[in-house]
């Protein structure tokens, strides 16, 4: 297992074709489909795109789904701020990805595939496109009844979450469902649908090109593998890295920070901003999203701005359905300007750390209830910058 305490990078997703991930899709078909899914239950691997779902299980449960009609979704929207890696997924690495899809659809007994695609991200669609057309001749050749395509969305933030993509692809507003049920029972046109993250599918193969085991070597005992994450902010070293998991958020910062980071955000504007003071946590786990979006801020910026910004995005793309999310945004971003413009006493931010933990209890879906994750951090370590 590895060190906890050191930094170090990893080459598993980005890895080289030594061995083609269609020639994977032929190994995986070779050892059966619940050895397959064991094995990914084995390796440890979580969905990448933010909730750390144990991909195995979601898997099973997919597979026990008796129905003749059922979907493999491959969410490729993208629209967390700051949050980048997908596409250099599908522009470096299409193939494993694609591979991860056909490996799903053939455990779980699925025959269509969607790539759901982040409408900024059309201008792949060509190359995509070429791709998914030796995909086919290889599924051909392997006799596999599986075929992908790809569905552009339309740009709202909130389709990121499962069931507003589902809604969004069926023609309708993108706004969440209730569950149950959930996506595995009734998703696209009332169909059994596996939705997982682009980095996901292309982990996915990769645990079945190495096996359970190499892979489970790679991090910690509760998170496995190597983790891509999208570096933006005051850094020098900006871009995607493929790194194991398990290491301490301060000797993330001593590589990729600028001698003088005061706060790393975690998990883009819906994850965590950690202080200096904490940097000896461990940057996934410990209550951390599994979102690769990363941001480093040094002691020039403003965290006053950076919560103003982040709630000024959460009240643009809010879909309006619940009204804790619809309301509770645009109070918390009226609010602390209220407080930093005198009007408001500083006891205020209290009440709205309140109002914030409310809406992550009764907001239906995960953007107004990730809104209290920066704004409580911030509010709590920050109060100072805060204040008139």
């Amino acid at each position: 297992m590895a060190n906890n305490n050191k930094l170090k990078r990893a080459d598993i997703i980005f890895s080289t074709y030594s061995v083609d991930p269609y020639d994977v899709l032929d190994m995986a078909m070779k050892k059966g489909k619940t050895d397959v899914i064991n094995e990914l239950i084995e390796s440890g691997l979580r969905g990448r795109g933010g909730a750390g779902f144990p991909t195995g299980l979601k898997w099973k449960f997919m597979a026990q789904e008796n129905n003749e009609e059922k979907y493999i979704i491959c969410n490729a929207d993208e629209g967390e701020p700051g949050t980048f890696k997908d596409r250099k997924l599908l522009v470096d690495v299409p193939r494993k990805v694609i591979s991860g899809m056909a490996i799903a659809g053939w455990a779980t007994n699925s025959k269509k595939g969607i790539i759901y695609l982040r409408a900024e991200y059309n201008n792949l669609i060509p190359a995509l496109e070429k791709e998914i057309e030796v995909f086919n001749k290889y599924a051909s050749k392997f006799d596999l009844d599986f075929s992908v395509n790809i569905y552009s969305g339309a740009g709202a933030y909130v389709c990121g979450e499962e069931t507003a993509l589902i809604e969004s692809m069926e023609g309708k507003r993108g706004e969440p469902r209730n569950k149950p049920p959930f996506p595995i029972q009734s998703g696209y046109l009332g169909k059994p649908t596996l939705v997982n993250n682009v980095e996901t599918f292309a982990a996915a193969s990769m645990v079945c090109r190495y096996g359970a085991k190499k892979y489970e070597s790679y991090g910690t005992s509760d998170q496995h593998g190597s983790k891509l994450f999208s570096l933006s902010g005051d850094s020098p070293k900006e871009g995607v890295h493929e790194l194991e998991l398990g290491m301490k958020i301060s000797d993330f910062v001593e590589e990729y920070g600028d001698g003088d980071t005061k706060a790393v955000q975690i998990g883009g504007v819906a994850g965590f901003c950690i202080p200096r003071k904490e940097f000896d946590q461990t940057i996934i786990g410990e209550g951390n999203t599994t979102g690769g979006a990363t941001m480093i801020f040094n002691s020039t910026r403003s965290m006053y701005n950076v919560i103003h910004n982040y709630l000024d995005f959460f009240a643009e793309e809010s879909c309006g359905q619940c009204t804790p999310c619809r309301v509770g945004t645009q109070q918390l971003l009226k609010g602390v300007e209220a407080v930093k413009a005198g009007n408001k006493p500083e006891s205020y931010l209290d009440d709205l750390v309140k109002l914030s933990k409310t809406m992550k209890l009764t907001s239906k879906c995960g953007l107004g209830q990730s809104v209290t994750n920066s704004f409580s951090s911030i509010v709590k370590n920050f109060r100072e910058e805060m204040i008139y």
